[in-house]
């Protein structure tokens, strides 16, 4: 007997990981707003729309308050959830911040309009999610813990089932395979997602990339194996970097147990406005064809895209792009003295960056980031394997002994009071202390900028020493 098919859900990535993976954020605000009604009457699981790289791109670089997008958004979706992505302790910044900061950002962004929010831990540490899991419970969100998907020794079946077990006990409301890097090939997510369905009987949802080409076989495979969501991007937003197109999975799925019931009239309509903007980005270079196609090498060195656009460009800087193929080849050993990670913010820009010290140096850990001292001695959390003991030894010498099994934020000493403190000549809403506790510096210059634009005073002129106002 054929068991029983639910309908497949789809999670819209065009407004956050879509944009994010194709022309680095920089979509704006008004470009998003005109399609918002027509978007609302899909009937997505939801749409992603913040977090992520979205905060610090707003302040950063388009001189927007992610605050007002995030409610404008919550303005035009009448119907619609909206999702954001959200780096555990790190919020949405590089760094672990105190519980307090991390409690007050979840309560803000359920505050201004933020459904679901989709919480994930670089090393897959479950004691870093804990204090957002419990925030988004508190103010009546949908909490979703995001495992971040590798391969390795580490990896087993065993290891994800109970992972998803531990992530049901700690009360979370859904699971998210994130595969950041095209990792996961069509016969493994089948495996995976019948494992995971065995251990746990929270929805799972599947976060893919196309980078590596294989992301719809995958996407398929999964639902096969009665995955319950994917994440898409419309068609003019979609594959390359980015995800399978939203309207293809649509019509797959057509007439099947999986049907979605999506309308693709309304899904054309919504590609047809997105097609000038794409093509916006493409004359004027934000879109790089690079990130358009399939590159293999993902698969072959476990190198998410971005992360090999980050180390080409530090080779470049050097003069010595001769040297990719040592620094691919060297990134898997690195990853695998440093306990063998998931590739992912921050954990891939350590591992990169310390594989292209240890080949331009000619010795390897002759010299060691802060940032690699700071894994090694916990400040990140626990990784799966533990670390080459000579490696510990030449990078921390006798800073051994200060490394800590603790969660790292159990060391962190409330932050909120002292952060108002210092930026309370810039605060015009409770939210603005927030934007500053994560980015200070660029905070700061999109306070100025707004103060001049509500004064009607030229930026450039109102503050030439700093030269406050980044492009």
């Amino acid at each position: 007997m054929v068991e029983e098919k639910k309908p497949l859900k789809i999670t819209e990535t065009v407004l956050r990981d879509a944009h994010q993976s194709l022309i680095a954020t920089r979509m704006k605000t008004e470009e998003m707003l005109p399609i918002v009604p027509t978007m609302d009457k899909v009937g997505y699981n939801a749409v992603e729309c913040w977090g992520g790289a979205t905060f610090d791109a707003c302040l950063r670089f388009l001189h927007e308050d992610p605050w007002d997008r995030l409610r404008k958004l919550r303005d035009g979706f009448k119907n619609t959830k909206l999702q954001m992505l959200f780096r555990g302790q790190n919020i949405l910044g590089y760094k672990p911040y105190a519980d307090d900061v991390v409690e007050y950002f979840v309560q803000k962004s359920i505050a201004n309009g933020i459904d679901i929010i989709r919480i994930f831990d670089c090393l897959n540490d479950l004691r870093n999610l804990e204090t957002a899991v419990k925030a988004t419970k508190k103010e009546n969100g949908h909490a979703q813990i995001a495992l971040s998907y590798t391969i390795g020794d580490a990896y087993t079946m065993d290891y994800w089932m109970k992972k998803a077990k531990a992530i049901e006990e700690m009360g979370a409301d859904s699971i998210c395979i994130k595969d950041m890097s095209g990792l996961l090939v069509p016969t493994a997510a089948d495996e995976l997602v019948r494992s995971l369905k065995s251990a746990t009987d929270l929805p799972i949802e599947l976060h893919t990339h196309y980078t590596s080409g294989v992301a719809s076989m995958t996407c398929m495979k999964a639902i096969e194996a009665g995955v319950d969501i994917i994440d898409t991007a419309i068609s003019p937003f979609a594959l390359g970097t980015s995800q399978p197109a939203t309207e293809v999975m649509v019509e797959a799925f057509k007439n099947t147990p999986y049907d979605t019931g999506l309308d693709q009239k309304l899904l054309a309509e919504i590609s047809d406005y997105f097609t000038p903007i794409r093509q916006k980005y493409i004359d004027e270079g934000t879109m790089s064809t690079k990130v358009l196609g399939v590159n293999i090498k993902t698969l072959m060195y476990q190198v998410p895209g971005g992360m090999l656009s980050n180390l080409i460009g530090q080779l470049k800087e050097q003069g010595k792009e001769d040297k990719l193929k040592e620094v691919l080849e060297e990134v898997p050993r690195v990853r695998k003295d440093l306990g063998e990670p998931p590739l992912v913010t921050p954990s891939s820009q350590i591992v990169g960056t310390q594989a292209v010290f240890n080949v331009l140096m000619g010795e390897r850990y002759k010299v060691c980031t802060d940032q690699t001292k700071d894994l090694l001695l916990g400040k990140y959390g626990k990784t799966e394997k533990p670390f080459n003991p000579e490696v510990v030894e030449k990078a921390l010498g006798d800073r051994k002994s200060e490394a800590i099994t603790c969660r790292p934020a159990d060391l962190l000493e409330p932050q909120l009071e002292g952060i108002e403190n210092e930026m309370k000549q810039w605060k015009q809403q409770d939210e603005d202390v927030l934007s500053y506790a994560l980015f200070p510096q660029v905070a700061t210059d999109y306070f100025k900028y707004r103060e001049a634009q509500q004064t009607k005073v030229d930026p450039a002129v109102a503050d030439k020493e700093n030269k406050a106002y980044p492009v």
